[in-house]
Order: structure tokens, then sequence, then C-alpha cells
């Protein structure tokens, strides 16, 4: 019914198949209200938010550049256990590393809910396996006003800080320093 209103438009004659393509586009882009990223919110951080093992974390916006579902791997020999291997993403060989075990030393677990968080870094891209992701989280001045310091020292070069969010403890995660830091970058054995 709506196509064909849409199809008659205002002069009651029938649209060709490319006009009434047109009509649709100018009729949505006039009704546009913004992207969650286009509106203005000052003092607010918007975030992607991942649980790895019974930590969450959150990681800025700019900082994640895809999520993807668990890719088919090559592996790599010689390389540390949490190089996963690599993956053809788009015709680009990804390494992915599981977060889990390059943080904690404890081997993740690959479920439906695992997902890989693709980061830049210089040289191209890598994959982040986390245990899950969800979705975005925003934070407010205030909120993180009352953040507190990293206590578990494996986790504090990554961690800028703890916001709470409800019930739950977030992890700033900065993708930047951990796709810096020296024994990031030596994957070989």
């Amino acid at each position: 019914m709506l196509h064909e209103a849409a199809a008659t438009m205002s002069a009651g004659t029938p649209l060709m198949p490319f006009e009434l393509l047109a009509a649709y586009e100018r009729r949505s882009l006039a009704h546009v209200a913004g992207m969650p990223e286009q509106i203005e919110a000052p003092g607010l951080w918007r975030g992607i938010g991942f649980r790895v093992g019974e930590r969450y974390f959150v990681s800025s916006i700019a900082e994640v550049n895809e999520i993807l579902t668990m890719p088919t791997l090559a592996p790599v020999p010689g390389t540390r256990g949490w190089l996963l291997g690599v993956a053809n993403v788009r015709g680009n060989l990804v390494p992915v590393i599981d977060l889990r075990q390059f943080l904690t030393g404890e081997r993740g677990h690959i479920a439906d809910q695992s997902r890989v968080l693709l980061v830049r870094q210089q040289g191209g891209s890598v994959g982040l396996l986390v245990d899950e992701v969800l979705g975005q989280r925003n934070f407010s001045e205030e909120q993180r006003a009352g953040a507190d310091a990293e206590e578990d020292e494996r986790l504090a070069r990554f961690v800028v800080e703890n916001v709470m969010l409800g019930e739950t403890r977030w992890g700033m995660f900065s993708m930047t320093n951990l796709v810096r830091a020296p024994d990031f970058q030596q994957a070989a054995a």
C-alpha cells in the first residue's frame, strides 16, 4: 500500500522505478533524526562494552573498528599461545589474539557469543577474541569523576580507570596502550 501511494506521489501519475527510489531517498534524508555518533552530548563518553572472563571492559568507539564473529583461522607456527592464527578479512590478513590468554595467561573459550574486535595498529589491523560484546555503553562526566584505579597489576597498563554503571564495574580499556605494548608486539615464541 505504501509503495502504491508513493508510486503516484503528488501528480497522480505513476513514477518510474528510478524516480520512485529517488523520491524515497529524498523523503528518508529529510526525515533523518541523526545517528548516535552525530548527536551532540557534551560530557558523555561512548564506548563498546565487552567481557573477558568475569571482567567487564569498555573501549572508546574510536578504537574499535569492527565487530566480527569468529573467522576461520590459519595457524602460525612458532608463535606464542595467545596468537590464535591469522584470518582473511575481506582480503586482508589479520592476526587474531586470545585477549584473555594475553592478559591473564588463561586460555579463552570460543562460544556462540564470542566475538572478535577489529582494532587498528601500525601496519594494519589486529583481531581480539573476547568472550562477549555487550553493545554501546555511555558514561557521564559525573560517573567518570568517581572512577577508581585498576587493582590487578596485569591489567593496570591497559585499564586507565574503572567506572561503576549500575552494579557493574567497567574497566576503561585502552586499545591504543594494548597495541603499543612491547610484549603484545612480540608474538614470536
